[in-house]
């Protein structure tokens, strides 16, 4: 699932193609892609026509386009959502679940999802935050993220350290990518329970996801298939700079420890055994 970088692509991405345009046609194809909007997919494509789209803005792994400074065009990419900027003209493509036209006549927008896992949703009066997401926390890129705040919020629980990472209501956009990322290097294994570690510990945590999830954005985020991409159909290379995550096996890059791999929840956890010993 596309995390916090992958997601800051995105929406760069459309800030720079569709952001001063307005929506001449929307067309939705598929209804699971408008599943979250109550009202229906008629309804969603018939309140973006005219609408001018006059920013972007993100929550953690949320995103959605400003609509005339009031309302919201709240996105989620799930497992293989994809956001794509085409030619007005283009053919439907095989997993394509909406598209909007603008007024310019210059290229289109393009709602792609493979595993439908991903939504559009309308959402009247929140350009600032999305009503359904009011329960997400800021995240380390948020400039009102407050950190001593998060670490409280993390401390308190006494469930494992990843686990809290994962946990979007206390701090947002970290996935398990960059929470194995981060894990390893502030050297704490993950199923450390989160209320046993330092305030130093835990903001030492989230410096390193935020250091971590930097690297990544200035590389255009992960990608591991053609699934995630951004606006003009391009991977992000950040994957070859990985140090754990994906890397059961292959030697640590501190010690030279073979990393491990382990199930977590229904994913996986990625570890160097020697430098995040349990505790």
């Amino acid at each position: 699932m596309p995390e916090l970088p992958e997601v800051e692509v995105v929406r760069r991405g459309l800030d720079d193609h569709v952001s001063g345009r307005t929506v001449a046609s929307a067309v939705v194809r598929h209804p699971r892609a408008t599943r979250r909007h109550v009202a229906g997919s008629e309804d969603l494509a018939a309140r973006m026509v005219g609408a001018t789209i006059t920013g972007t803005a993100r929550r953690g792994k949320y995103l959605w386009l400003v609509l005339d400074d009031q309302d919201a065009l709240l996105m989620h990419l799930g497992m293989s959502g994809q956001m794509l900027i085409t030619p007005s003209d283009a053919a439907v493509g095989a997993h394509e679940r909406a598209r909007f036209s603008f007024t310019d006549g210059g290229s289109g927008l393009r709602f792609d999802d493979q595993r439908t896992f991903g939504h559009l949703m309308y959402d009247e009066g929140g350009a600032v935050l999305p009503s359904p997401i009011t329960h997400i926390a800021r995240d380390p890129f948020d400039p009102e993220f407050d950190q001593a705040s998060a670490i409280a919020r993390i401390k308190t629980r006494r469930a494992g350290i990843k686990r809290a990472l994962l946990d979007q209501t206390l701090v947002s956009g970290i996935g398990n990518i960059y929470a194995d990322e981060a894990l390893w290097a502030a050297k704490v294994h993950g199923e450390t329970a989160a209320s046993s570690l330092s305030e130093s510990r835990i903001s030492a945590l989230i410096d390193a996801a935020r250091e971590v999830m930097a690297a990544a954005l200035a590389q255009g985020g992960t990608s591991f298939d053609s699934l995630y991409v951004d606006v003009a159909g391009s991977s992000g290379y950040f994957s070859r700079s990985l140090s754990v995550y994906g890397l059961a096996g292959h030697p640590c890059p501190r010690c030279g420890t073979r990393i491990v791999r382990e199930q977590f929840m229904n994913r996986s956890s990625h570890f160097c055994p020697v430098c995040q010993r349990e505790r």
